[in-house]
């Protein structure tokens, strides 16, 4: 996801320190969401919405008498917009529930047994607050389209809110004739009901967590571009932005569809479909229908549509597929995304493509680290009360595989993503998870590595400095790590050395241990100049010196 929506904030928060808080979602591992079917009337005179959902819920005890789902209620101070529950049903018998703070509390009949799967029915109606946006496009036109990231489904859907719960989706839209309706998965039906009115029905039979539930209603045109694997590639823009929408997403999707196909694994879902929302500021990775800001549709298919499109595409597989268990571990969907982005145009636009991404994803980790000084990658934290990522979560996510990478080499790197992907695919996963998963690949202990990248603040700083003795004919090179921290940093590091006259480096490979070390080269010659980590393989800041 690259969102700019709710910028500010993250600029605002960046400003602060970081207080980081577990996660307050109250987990209920007492049941299971299987499957959700919204049912929905949309109209042209009103932005209240009616809807009808049903809940299909595995119970894992017997006598649970309580069902907690999310869902936001009407107040004063969101001047009377959230949803007011009319009724909810088992069964055909009517429950007794409650709905306050924001939590619908139903009460479930007695005689409720362990393994039993029973579908709750809710109706309801109201204005949405939130994630759900009923307005203009950027043309004026009506529109409908989500948001419901990271916790935010509840605003207009009562859902189980938390990533960690995956379930699939049915969404039945009746909405004025004029528009199209796109949402996760396969379409079912498409059906006009007169009286102005057109009936929609998608389904995704693939779980995912509610955050990736998706629907779009707009006077759209639509490219069935093309198939990978038997399924669908389509575009969805705007019918008024329709030629320059079919031109920037034509390209790269099936390359990158068949990139992380090789490289992770299989593509989870039905489709693949590239939408053009005004919901979101940059890119959705909601799965198989993504969104994208309307103003990237600008018919230049540049290179900043293009990595907002194929950093998304990642996200089907990080993130969606395999979703992280809890906004702790955010860092699986947001830096894996980021690096898998980065690792796609190493593939298909050149090694030094890739430096150059992951040189300035470096400055913004730099720039990052010191607004933030604070901030783990993985921590304690909570959507309930916080921003869950900032640019860290990207940028030092991505620098944090990119270095796993080199330490444990290509082969083992790419053993141990499919072995991951293959494990957790359509569950969720910590970074705990993925260590050993890394480990199994690499026949490395990489607790030390996982530590001081993910589970710390702290970047090293190094101080280099060098010098010839003729005596010994050695070139010494003395290195201090000087990172305001106790951490000792271990990491492999390279150094290259010209010695008068050369136009190629020496190279050798050494490791820093030690927070003030020596390394000590046999030289046969004046040496002009060094290189520290030339290959940029290390997160650091590093001031070289001649002695």
């Amino acid at each position: 996801m690259l969102r700019l929506i709710y910028v500010w904030r993250l600029v605002l928060a960046s400003l602060l320190p970081v207080i980081a808080k577990a996660d307050l979602y109250p987990i209920n591992k007492q049941i299971d969401i299987q499957h959700y079917v919204f049912e929905l009337q949309l109209s042209d005179s009103t932005d209240m919405i009616i809807g009808k959902a049903s809940v299909t819920v595995l119970l894992k005890q017997g006598g649970i008498k309580e069902l907690r789902l999310d869902f936001i209620n009407q107040t004063v101070a969101r001047k009377q917009k959230g949803m007011l529950v009319e009724s909810v049903y088992y069964n055909q018998s009517q429950l007794n529930y409650t709905h306050q703070n924001d939590a619908l509390l139903i009460q479930l009949p007695a005689a409720t047994k362990a393994g039993e799967r029973i579908t709750l029915v809710i109706r309801y109606r109201g204005i949405p607050y939130d994630a759900l946006r009923i307005g203009p496009t950027k043309y004026g036109d009506r529109s409908f389209f989500c948001e419901n990231w990271p916790n935010r489904a509840r605003h207009w859907l009562p859902t189980y809110d938390h990533p960690s719960d995956k379930a699939t989706v049915e969404f039945i839209v009746q909405a004025p004739a004029k528009y199209k309706v796109v949402s996760n998965g396969l379409l079912l039906e498409e059906s006009l009901l007169g009286n102005g009115m057109k009936l929609t029905h998608w389904k995704q039979a693939v779980p995912v967590s509610c955050w990736l539930f998706v629907l779009g209603v707009a006077e759209f045109a639509v490219d069935y571009v093309d198939r990978f694997e038997h399924k669908s590639i389509e575009t969805w823009v705007y019918a008024k932005d329709r030629e320059k929408g079919f031109y920037d997403f034509r390209e790269p999707t099936k390359q990158v569809l068949s990139f992380y196909t090789d490289y992770v694994g299989p593509f989870a879902y039905e489709k693949l479909a590239n939408i053009q929302s005004p919901s979101v500021g940059g890119g959705m990775e909601t799965s198989s229908a993504i969104f994208y800001a309307e103003n990237l549709v600008n018919g230049k298919r540049d290179e900043r549509t293009r990595n907002v499109v194929v950093h998304e595409i990642a996200h089907q597989w990080f993130g969606n597929a395999v979703t992280e268990s809890s906004w702790d571990d955010v860092w699986l969907s947001e830096g894996f995304a980021t690096f898998f982005t980065l690792l796609f145009i190493e593939h298909a636009y050149g090694k030094a493509a890739y430096m150059d991404g992951l040189l300035k994803a470096k400055k913004t980790v730099l720039d990052l680290t010191k607004k933030l000084p604070n901030h783990s990658i993985v921590s304690p934290r909570t959507a309930e009360l916080e921003e869950v990522t900032n640019g860290l979560t990207y940028q030092k996510g991505a620098w944090v595989l990119h270095m796993l990478r080199n330490l444990i080499g290509e082969k083992a790197f790419q053993k141990g993503i499919r072995a991951y992907y293959a494990r957790y695919f359509n569950a969720s996963a910590s970074t705990e998870q993925f260590r050993v998963e890394m480990e199994k690949a690499s026949g490395k202990d990489l607790k030390k590595f996982f530590a001081q990248w993910l589970f710390q603040p702290v970047i090293p700083s190094l101080q280099v400095q060098w010098q010839v003795d003729a005596s010994k004919q050695q070139l010494v090179v003395d290195i201090e790590q000087t990172q305001s921290s106790s951490i000792v940093f271990e990491a492999p590091i390279e150094i290259h050395y010209y010695l008068k006259g050369d136009t190629q480096p020496h190279k050798i490979q050494t490791q820093l241990k030690a927070k003030q070390q020596k390394v000590s080269i046999p030289i046969r010659h004046q040496v002009e100049r060094i290189e520290f980590d030339p290959s940029h393989g290390l997160l650091s800041t590093v001031s070289i010196s001649q002695r």
